[in-house]
Protein backbone atom coordinates (compact mmCIF):
# COMPACT_ATOMS: atom_id res chain seq x y z
CA UNK A 1 0.00 0.00 0.00
CA UNK A 2 1.38 3.58 -1.07
CA UNK A 3 1.66 5.86 2.19
CA UNK A 4 2.60 9.66 2.63
CA UNK A 5 5.27 10.49 4.46
CA UNK A 6 6.77 14.01 5.60
CA UNK A 7 10.64 13.88 6.00
CA UNK A 8 12.61 16.89 6.96
CA UNK A 9 16.40 17.57 6.25
CA UNK A 10 15.38 15.51 3.17
CA UNK A 11 18.04 17.41 0.98
CA UNK A 12 20.87 15.86 2.60
CA UNK A 13 22.40 12.97 4.61
CA UNK A 14 19.98 10.27 6.77
CA UNK A 15 17.19 12.62 5.48
CA UNK A 16 18.49 11.89 2.03
CA UNK A 17 18.82 8.36 2.12
CA UNK A 18 15.79 8.01 4.04
CA UNK A 19 13.47 9.38 1.45
CA UNK A 20 15.39 8.21 -1.29
CA UNK A 21 14.68 4.62 0.57
CA UNK A 22 10.66 5.18 1.15
CA UNK A 23 10.57 6.71 -2.64
CA UNK A 24 12.14 3.17 -3.90
CA UNK A 25 9.67 1.21 -1.71
CA UNK A 26 7.02 2.99 -3.62
CA UNK A 27 5.82 5.84 -1.41
CA UNK A 28 5.24 9.17 -1.78
CA UNK A 29 7.41 11.45 0.07
CA UNK A 30 7.37 15.50 1.01
CA UNK A 31 10.51 16.33 1.30
CA UNK A 32 11.19 19.32 3.74
CA UNK A 33 14.32 21.43 3.93
CA UNK A 34 15.95 24.73 3.68
CA UNK A 35 16.73 24.49 -0.19
CA UNK A 36 16.15 21.55 -2.52
CA UNK A 37 12.76 20.40 -1.23
CA UNK A 38 9.50 20.31 -1.72
CA UNK A 39 8.93 22.32 1.09
CA UNK A 40 11.41 25.30 1.69
CA UNK A 41 11.33 26.78 5.30
CA UNK A 42 13.69 27.73 7.97
CA UNK A 43 12.55 25.35 11.02
CA UNK A 44 14.26 27.41 13.43
CA UNK A 45 11.52 30.27 13.00
CA UNK A 46 7.81 30.43 13.96
CA UNK A 47 7.23 31.40 10.54
CA UNK A 48 8.98 28.37 9.11
CA UNK A 49 6.99 25.92 11.17
CA UNK A 50 3.82 27.23 9.87
CA UNK A 51 4.35 27.50 6.86
CA UNK A 52 5.47 23.59 6.82
CA UNK A 53 1.80 22.60 8.65
CA UNK A 54 0.69 25.26 6.20
CA UNK A 55 2.18 23.25 2.77
CA UNK A 56 2.44 20.02 4.29
CA UNK A 57 -1.38 20.45 4.49
CA UNK A 58 -1.80 21.32 0.86
CA UNK A 59 0.47 18.97 -0.77
CA UNK A 60 -0.64 15.85 1.50
CA UNK A 61 -4.60 16.87 1.02
CA UNK A 62 -4.89 16.81 4.68
CA UNK A 63 -3.62 13.24 5.41
CA UNK A 64 -0.11 12.04 6.24
CA UNK A 65 0.98 8.85 7.13
CA UNK A 66 4.52 9.04 8.18
CA UNK A 67 6.38 11.91 9.72
CA UNK A 68 9.91 11.72 10.28
CA UNK A 69 11.53 14.38 12.17
CA UNK A 70 15.59 13.95 10.92
CA UNK A 71 16.47 17.29 9.96
CA UNK A 72 19.36 18.67 12.42
CA UNK A 73 23.00 20.81 13.31
CA UNK A 74 25.78 19.66 14.63
CA UNK A 75 27.36 23.70 14.86
CA UNK A 76 28.20 24.92 18.29
CA UNK A 77 25.66 27.79 17.96
CA UNK A 78 21.66 28.47 19.53
CA UNK A 79 20.56 27.03 15.97
CA UNK A 80 21.54 23.71 17.09
CA UNK A 81 18.95 23.71 19.79
CA UNK A 82 15.90 25.94 17.61
CA UNK A 83 16.71 22.96 14.95
CA UNK A 84 17.62 19.63 16.89
CA UNK A 85 14.68 20.15 19.29
CA UNK A 86 12.01 23.39 19.31
CA UNK A 87 12.08 22.66 15.39
CA UNK A 88 11.56 18.58 15.55
CA UNK A 89 9.18 18.74 17.81
CA UNK A 90 7.10 21.88 16.59
CA UNK A 91 7.50 19.45 13.40
CA UNK A 92 6.03 16.51 15.38
CA UNK A 93 3.07 18.20 17.27
CA UNK A 94 2.03 20.64 13.98
CA UNK A 95 1.75 17.50 11.67
CA UNK A 96 -0.07 15.16 14.37
CA UNK A 97 -3.38 16.07 13.08
CA UNK A 98 -2.90 14.97 9.68
CA UNK A 99 -1.12 11.63 11.41
CA UNK A 100 -4.44 11.41 13.54
CA UNK A 101 -6.09 10.89 9.76
CA UNK A 102 -4.19 8.05 8.58
CA UNK A 103 -5.32 4.74 8.92
CA UNK A 104 -1.91 3.51 10.79
CA UNK A 105 -0.08 7.11 11.43
CA UNK A 106 3.52 6.31 12.50
CA UNK A 107 6.12 8.88 13.50
CA UNK A 108 9.92 9.00 14.41
CA UNK A 109 12.56 11.36 15.28
CA UNK A 110 16.66 11.53 15.27
CA UNK A 111 18.37 11.59 18.49
CA UNK A 112 22.03 10.44 18.89
CA UNK A 113 24.39 7.91 20.76
CA UNK A 114 25.73 11.68 21.83
CA UNK A 115 22.58 12.00 24.21
CA UNK A 116 25.23 10.15 26.30
CA UNK A 117 27.39 12.19 26.55
CA UNK A 118 28.03 15.39 29.06
CA UNK A 119 24.76 18.07 29.03
CA UNK A 120 24.16 21.35 30.21
CA UNK A 121 22.31 20.81 32.64
CA UNK A 122 20.33 24.68 32.79
CA UNK A 123 20.18 24.18 28.97
CA UNK A 124 18.29 20.86 29.10
CA UNK A 125 16.16 22.50 31.97
CA UNK A 126 15.22 25.50 29.90
CA UNK A 127 14.33 23.51 26.87
CA UNK A 128 12.41 21.47 28.69
CA UNK A 129 10.18 24.41 30.23
CA UNK A 130 9.55 24.98 26.76
CA UNK A 131 10.66 28.78 26.95
CA UNK A 132 12.42 28.83 23.18
CA UNK A 133 13.79 32.20 23.53
CA UNK A 134 15.38 31.14 27.59
CA UNK A 135 16.56 28.07 25.86
CA UNK A 136 18.03 30.06 22.64
CA UNK A 137 19.81 32.76 25.17
CA UNK A 138 21.39 30.13 27.31
CA UNK A 139 22.73 28.46 24.74
CA UNK A 140 24.28 31.66 23.35
CA UNK A 141 26.15 32.29 26.32
CA UNK A 142 27.72 29.09 26.18
CA UNK A 143 28.85 29.72 22.66
CA UNK A 144 31.39 27.06 21.38
CA UNK A 145 31.73 25.10 25.35
CA UNK A 146 32.41 21.31 24.53
CA UNK A 147 32.09 18.68 27.33
CA UNK A 148 34.70 16.37 28.39
CA UNK A 149 34.88 14.62 25.21
CA UNK A 150 35.40 17.62 23.28
CA UNK A 151 31.36 17.36 21.62
CA UNK A 152 29.47 20.89 21.47
CA UNK A 153 27.23 20.61 24.45
CA UNK A 154 24.77 22.56 22.77
CA UNK A 155 24.48 19.13 20.29
CA UNK A 156 24.21 16.89 23.16
CA UNK A 157 21.84 18.58 25.62
CA UNK A 158 19.37 18.99 22.28
CA UNK A 159 19.50 15.49 21.49
CA UNK A 160 18.73 14.19 24.83
CA UNK A 161 16.14 16.45 25.28
CA UNK A 162 14.21 15.75 22.08
CA UNK A 163 14.60 12.20 23.42
CA UNK A 164 12.65 12.69 26.70
CA UNK A 165 10.39 14.73 25.35
CA UNK A 166 10.04 11.41 23.22
CA UNK A 167 9.81 8.77 26.35
CA UNK A 168 7.41 11.54 27.70
CA UNK A 169 4.90 12.38 24.92
CA UNK A 170 4.48 8.88 23.29
CA UNK A 171 2.03 7.16 25.73
CA UNK A 172 -0.29 10.05 26.03
CA UNK A 173 -3.45 10.07 24.75
CA UNK A 174 -2.95 12.52 21.81
CA UNK A 175 -0.29 10.18 20.42
CA UNK A 176 -0.89 6.60 21.71
CA UNK A 177 -4.46 6.66 22.43
CA UNK A 178 -5.09 8.02 19.13
CA UNK A 179 -3.05 5.29 17.39
CA UNK A 180 -0.17 6.83 16.53
CA UNK A 181 3.27 5.23 16.80
CA UNK A 182 6.10 7.63 18.24
CA UNK A 183 9.85 6.48 18.52
CA UNK A 184 13.40 7.73 18.02
CA UNK A 185 16.84 6.11 16.30
CA UNK A 186 19.94 6.86 18.29
CA UNK A 187 22.20 6.68 15.40
CA UNK A 188 26.10 5.94 16.37
CA UNK A 189 28.68 7.13 13.87
CA UNK A 190 27.34 7.30 10.26
CA UNK A 191 29.53 7.44 7.60
CA UNK A 192 29.70 10.28 5.78
CA UNK A 193 32.61 12.93 4.32
CA UNK A 194 33.52 14.28 7.74
CA UNK A 195 34.00 10.57 9.33
CA UNK A 196 35.17 9.05 6.27
CA UNK A 197 38.37 11.34 6.36
CA UNK A 198 38.80 10.26 9.97
CA UNK A 199 38.22 6.97 9.83
CA UNK A 200 41.75 6.94 7.20
CA UNK A 201 44.12 7.10 10.22
CA UNK A 202 45.00 4.78 12.87
CA UNK A 203 44.14 8.02 14.93
CA UNK A 204 41.19 8.80 13.92
CA UNK A 205 39.81 5.41 14.20
CA UNK A 206 41.15 5.46 17.66
CA UNK A 207 39.22 8.47 18.38
CA UNK A 208 35.89 7.09 16.93
CA UNK A 209 35.96 4.16 18.88
CA UNK A 210 36.99 5.84 22.48
CA UNK A 211 33.30 7.59 22.65
CA UNK A 212 31.53 5.24 20.04
CA UNK A 213 32.98 1.69 20.28
CA UNK A 214 31.39 -0.64 18.02
CA UNK A 215 32.00 -4.52 17.84
CA UNK A 216 28.86 -5.08 15.18
CA UNK A 217 29.59 -3.72 11.92
CA UNK A 218 32.59 -1.71 12.82
CA UNK A 219 33.63 2.34 13.52
CA UNK A 220 31.01 3.37 11.60
CA UNK A 221 27.58 2.52 9.39
CA UNK A 222 26.20 3.65 6.25
CA UNK A 223 23.27 5.95 6.35
CA UNK A 224 21.03 3.60 4.30
CA UNK A 225 21.20 1.41 7.85
CA UNK A 226 19.35 4.08 9.92
CA UNK A 227 17.36 4.70 6.47
CA UNK A 228 15.66 1.35 6.99
CA UNK A 229 15.17 1.16 10.72
CA UNK A 230 13.04 4.77 10.11
CA UNK A 231 11.46 2.82 7.45
CA UNK A 232 10.12 0.05 9.56
CA UNK A 233 9.25 1.86 12.64
CA UNK A 234 6.95 4.69 10.30
CA UNK A 235 5.39 1.62 8.47
CA UNK A 236 2.17 -0.28 9.12
CA UNK A 237 4.62 -3.12 9.65
CA UNK A 238 5.33 -1.87 13.21
CA UNK A 239 2.49 -2.76 14.96
CA UNK A 240 3.16 -2.16 18.85
CA UNK A 241 6.42 -0.23 19.01
CA UNK A 242 6.49 3.42 20.82
CA UNK A 243 8.08 5.38 22.94
CA UNK A 244 11.29 3.88 22.34
CA UNK A 245 14.42 5.15 21.36
CA UNK A 246 16.48 2.87 19.60
CA UNK A 247 20.34 2.85 19.65
CA UNK A 248 22.19 2.19 16.08
CA UNK A 249 24.92 2.45 16.86
CA UNK A 250 26.94 -1.06 16.70
CA UNK A 251 26.98 -2.36 20.26
CA UNK A 252 28.01 1.30 21.89
CA UNK A 253 25.30 2.07 23.96
CA UNK A 254 24.85 -1.82 25.45
CA UNK A 255 29.19 -1.39 26.42
CA UNK A 256 29.06 1.95 28.10
CA UNK A 257 25.46 1.32 29.82
CA UNK A 258 25.44 -2.67 30.77
CA UNK A 259 23.76 -2.35 33.83
CA UNK A 260 20.63 -1.04 31.82
CA UNK A 261 17.89 -3.39 31.32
Amino acid sequence: MTRTYLVTGSASGIGKITAQKLRADGHRVIGVDLKDADISVDLTTAEGRAALVEQATELSGGVVDGVLAIAGLVVPAPVTVAVNHFGAVATLEGLRPLLAKSEAPRAAVVASLAALEEVDDELLRLIETGDEDAALAHADSLGASANATGSSVLYTTSKLSVARWLRRTAPTAEWAKAGIALNAVAPGVILTPMTAAALETEEGRAALDAGAPAPYGGPATDPIAVANLLAWLTSEENLYVTGQVIFIDGGAESIRRPELV
